[in-house]
């Protein structure tokens, strides 16, 4: 494999991991707590996975049961889980939270002996810890027919960093007021239609970044006879191979990294609104909203969209649309002019690059499907539209290729 195709094949690869190593690190960050050792009040054990948080962390409790009978933990919906205290004025004051909530069908928690079980506080987190100083949790039980009141050990809320701030107040909440809007906009409040719009918007807005990506991939791929053919005449020269191969770049009006940076700059805005349809219909949200609807709210919404349920995940029929979106975008932006003379050179040797792009082709899509399969159906709504947006985007950047009009002649991107 050439040493340009290679670095084709790898910056294309990058992009795709480095989506997954963002995305993973923005749950870490974001959403999943880190777990640390428990302590134990008699045979129970009832603690904070962290002792410190920032005030756009989930806080979350550990309970282990390691009593001989289940502990049951009886529902308080609305209310908070357990009782929270707040130290103030030298004293523990009582914090109290009352969000409007879907509470048919839940049922009180019961541990069995010897096993675990994990309570966030997702729908009351701001109400009860947006406010920085130390807290503690406790929660009156049953223990061997005695009556305990069992406390987690304290823990503060800090105030998040100046990265995670910027990303907020300049992707995240924009964009989750943008679908808000939208949702209360249109007739009947649908989540589908409103993800939809939302998505169409995203894109258009980084059309002029997204596009130069596409037509600076496919001007490298244009150039590559060219590239091939100064390889092979000065083999073993480095040194003039790489002077030339700038020289080419240059007139061509191409740069390698022109098909990657566009496309990290899209990455706040993806991981935004990804972030925006997952978690936007929790009702411990709406401080971020900008404006206070009147006669809505978020329970108003309609998460019923072409038979599914945008806020449960759908492990067939949206994965496979969305797989198959994909596959055919890596095919469009995988196809290249192929002439006369690399036809007769493919049929002594072997096409390496060829094997690498069928590689991801087909690598890519089941990626995504696996990881739509596994997430709330919205969020492979936005993604199918975003693909579908992004496949008729490459069929014009395709359009604008001329034919080659002689053997060996190079294939040129015109950008409208």
């Amino acid at each position: 494999m050439s040493n340009t195709k290679l670095r084709s094949f790898l910056r294309q690869t990058m992009v795709f991991l480095a989506i997954f190593i963002v995305i993973s690190w923005i749950i870490n960050t974001f959403i999943a707590p880190k777990e640390e050792i428990a302590q134990k009040d008699g045979s129970i054990v009832f603690e904070t996975t962290k002792n410190e948080y920032s005030k756009i962390q989930i806080v979350a409790l550990n309970i282990e049961n390691n009593t001989k009978t289940d502990l049951v933990i009886p529902t308080q919906c609305p209310n908070e889980p357990f009782d929270v205290f707040r130290y103030e004025k030298n004293e523990w004051t009582k914090q109290t939270s009352t969000p409007i909530l879907d509470c048919k069908g839940i049922k009180d928690t019961i541990v069995k002996p010897s096993e675990s079980t994990k309570v966030l506080y997702s729908n009351w987190n701001h109400d009860l810890f947006s406010k920085l100083g130390r807290f503690k949790i406790s929660f009156k039980t049953s223990v061997d027919g005695e009556e305990k009141t069992i406390e987690s050990g304290e823990f503060t809320i800090v105030r998040e960093g100046i990265f995670k701030q910027l990303w907020i107040g300049l992707f995240y909440r924009p964009i989750y007021n943008g679908l808000i809007f939208l949702t209360n906009t249109l007739p009947g409040h649908p989540l589908g239609w409103a993800i939809i719009i939302l998505t169409i918007i995203i894109r258009m807005i980084l059309l002029a970044p997204s596009h130069k990506a596409l037509a600076s991939q496919k001007k490298m791929q244009d150039i590559q006879p060219k590239l091939e053919k100064i390889k092979q005449k000065y083999k073993g020269d480095q040194q003039k191979i790489a002077a030339e191969t700038m020289l080419i770049w240059k007139e061509s009006n191409v740069s390698p990294m022109g098909s990657c940076l566009p496309v990290l700059m899209q990455f706040p805005f993806l991981i935004a609104i990804f972030y925006v349809i997952r978690n936007g219909l929790n009702p411990d949200n709406a401080h971020l909203l900008y404006v206070n609807y009147q006669n809505f709210t978020l329970s108003d919404i309609s998460t019923a969209f072409l038979g599914l349920n945008l806020i449960k995940p759908n492990a067939y029929i949206l994965p496979l649309i969305v797989g198959g979106l994909q596959f055919v975008q890596m095919k469009l932006s995988m196809t290249k002019a192929v002439n006369k003379k690399d036809k007769e050179d493919k049929s002594h040797k072997k096409d390496e690059m060829a094997t690498a792009q069928n590689m991801m082709i087909y690598l890519m899509p089941v990626m995504i499907a696996v990881f739509t399969a596994s997430l709330p159906a919205g969020v492979g709504l936005y993604w199918g539209t975003s693909t579908l947006f992004g496949i008729i985007q490459q069929i014009f950047v395709n359009k604008g290729t001329t034919k080659p009009k002689t053997p060996g002649a190079t294939v040129r991107v015109i950008n409208n």
